[in-house]
């Protein structure tokens, strides 16, 4: 699967311990950043990830930043994006199975390094189960 993977300052090292998680699973990953060195605003990298996807140039992708809620207020204003904040397995296999998000935000300042694995692993691996497609398609109306 092309994973798109992004993250702010507050995230780095979480970016970089998630992407190695992904090459060691198959995943092609494309790193969006950011620089370490340079002072960023996470609405950029949430924009550019959720454009990816958009667009086809990634399945699916994974914003960190340090709570994961400003990623997920940014890349849900996309249209066609549902990005998921999760803290735990159970929430990021409900955010597969009932929204098919097709983006997974993580707070690096809330859940550590395995359990951030753990969670991307149960939103690759869970399947959407379509008898929540009428609430999607509600959604989708919205925007």
């Amino acid at each position: 699967m092309r994973i798109a993977l992004a993250s702010d300052h507050a995230a780095i090292e979480l970016r970089t311990f998630l992407a190695e998680h992904l090459h060691s699973l198959g995943h092609d990953v494309e790193d969006l950043g950011c620089d370490p060195d340079q002072r960023v605003d996470y609405p950029d990298y949430a924009g550019a990830a959720a454009g990816a996807v958009m667009t086809g140039a990634a399945d699916k992708a994974v914003l960190l930043c340090g709570t994961g809620i400003g990623m997920s207020i940014a890349a849900n204003k996309i249209v066609g994006i549902r990005a998921a904040l999760v803290h735990d397995v159970t929430t990021a296999r409900l955010a597969g199975e009932h929204n098919a998000a097709n983006i997974l935000c993580i707070g690096a300042r809330v859940v550590g390094p395995l359990v951030a694995a753990e969670c991307v692993d149960a939103w690759l691996g869970a399947a959407f189960d379509a008898r929540h497609q009428r609430r999607l398609d509600k959604i989708a109306a919205m925007e």
